[in-house]
């Protein structure tokens, strides 16, 4: 397998590994990290959220397969560390930077895609407890955000 395919795989696959993660760890035995992340009453950090210590996570896994790669010289472990490595940063533009404006830099779009993830986040967020949540994902937007967005 291709460097190159490794990391496009790793990032697809991150989606769907993200998505798990945020329902059934962060929505669950976890709750308590996240639940500042819906109820900004709950942050007791300022600027930062228990929430942001789930990247550790994710960094553990990068790392982990870096070191395989150095340690080894294997490409996939190398592909699986980039991928998850991009998957991190488009999650901290998309999520961080576009749809909280924790950096207010992005504000104003008329991209489609852009317009209905961001209902759709907003959707997830309208939940202030653990139960009942929807749109657990990151970059994959369920089509009746679109047609919200856009009447369809």
């Amino acid at each position: 397998m291709t460097l190159a395919i490794s990391i496009l795989i790793t990032f697809i696959l991150m989606e769907g590994v993200a998505w798990a993660m945020h329902k059934y760890i962060m929505h669950g035995p976890f709750w308590h990290l996240h639940a500042d992340h819906h109820d900004k009453r709950l942050m007791i950090y300022g600027f930062f959220e228990r929430n942001d210590a789930f990247f550790i996570f994710f960094s553990v896994i990068a790392i982990t397969a870096f070191a395989l790669w150095s340690i080894f010289g294997w490409t996939i472990p190398l592909g699986i560390g980039i991928g998850v490595s991009i998957y991190g940063a488009v999650y901290f533009v998309i999520h961080d930077l576009f749809i909280h404006q924790r950096i207010k830099i992005w504000r104003n779009t008329k991209n489609p895609y852009l317009l209905a993830l961001r209902k759709a986040h907003k959707a997830h967020h309208k939940h202030l407890n653990k139960e009942d949540g929807e749109c657990f994902g990151m970059l994959w937007v369920p089509f009746k955000y679109y047609k919200q967005t856009f009447k369809v």
